[in-house]
């Protein structure tokens, strides 16, 4: 059934950081929005600017426990995505991706409503295949300590399909790759947020492993018009890479950082951690094909954007 062009939009996670650019879209598209979070990794000044508006709601709740509500389009975005945060509870990690998946796609299929679920570029786990296709299965430890995130967001997946398949729950799934911008926590432990701000508080920058790993980083804008396309559409349900395809180094990265925040911090290095990917990149084959997606914001432009929001951030301390 096609999804209507305003409804009411339940988005888990949804005062994280991705979760409320996307209340911040379906509000703009005039849809009435259910914000659910828990709070263990979001943050309700990321949503404090909707407060007063009529169709914003906010609800704290842990999707692990079942929660009712008449909706037309579900947006599962609630489990944390950083090292640090989903490490530091593995187990919770896993009843978020598991459980809390399960809730929703129950909810769901009660209510006739459309989910989207955020998977993730970890599926791939350290890859063999450069770059990743969604028809690859991934190299994955599954009793890493990354595993809880890895082995989580897999299990999400198979969750999303064969409740489809066995009753009819009209699910989208979109892998995000690396993502950055602003509502990014500063303790967030990835790598944009922390290379920005050790360097605008002059600390020394720090590079796990020889620097020498890649990632491809994408712009938060960019990323979100690919899930509201993928969520739009009826063409497929996914699984569908969004993301930027262009890939950098993390010793480049820290580079750029430091060029661009004028920052005298000096480049340290740390051992790498298990199980850390060697290489991440898109292929983005699929979402040109079915969503027409072309990321527009280049590296530069994003980062500088970034950098201007965890200055702002950083002063109010």
């Amino acid at each position: 059934m096609p999804l209507p062009t305003k409804g009411r939009v339940l988005i888990a996670g949804g005062a994280g950081f991705l979760g409320s650019h996307l209340c911040d879209r379906y509000i703009g598209r005039g849809w009435e929005v259910l914000c659910v979070d828990n709070f263990h990794t979001g943050n309700k000044a990321n949503v404090r600017h909707l407060m007063s508006h009529p169709n914003f709601e906010l609800v704290r709740h842990d999707i692990v426990e079942p929660y009712l509500a008449e909706v037309d389009l579900i947006l599962n975005f609630a489990c944390p995505a950083s090292p640090v945060h989903y490490q530091s509870n593995p187990i919770k990690t896993m009843k978020t991706s598991v459980l809390g998946t399960m809730n929703l796609l129950g909810l769901a299929k009660r209510v006739g409503a459309r989910l989207t679920h955020a998977s993730t570029s970890e599926v791939y786990g350290d890859p063999i295949q450069h770059p990743q296709t969604e028809a690859y299965w991934g190299n994955v430890n599954p009793i890493g300590v990354r595993s809880c995130y890895d082995e989580g967001k897999r299990a999400a997946e198979t969750l999303c399909y064969d409740y489809n398949r066995m009753h009819d729950v009209d699910v989208r799934l979109v892998r995000i790759f690396n993502t950055y911008g602003p509502r990014m926590a500063p303790d967030d432990g990835r790598v944009v947020s922390n290379f920005i701000v050790q360097a605008l508080q002059g600390d020394d920058i720090t590079i796990y492993g020889d620097g020498s790993q890649t990632r491809s980083f994408c712009y938060c804008d960019d990323l979100l018009d690919g899930i509201i396309a993928l969520t739009d559409q009826d063409e497929t349900l996914g699984p569908i890479n969004i993301g930027n395809a262009n890939e950098f180094t993390v010793a480049e990265l820290a580079e750029r950082v430091i060029r661009l925040t004028g920052s005298r911090s000096r480049i340290v290095r740390k051992p790498l951690p298990s199980d850390d990917p060697k290489v991440r990149r898109p292929d983005l084959s699929l979402a040109q094909k079915h969503l027409n997606y072309q990321p527009k914001i280049e590296l530069e432009e994003g980062l500088k954007k970034t950098i201007d929001y965890f200055r702002t951030v950083l002063a109010q301390r």
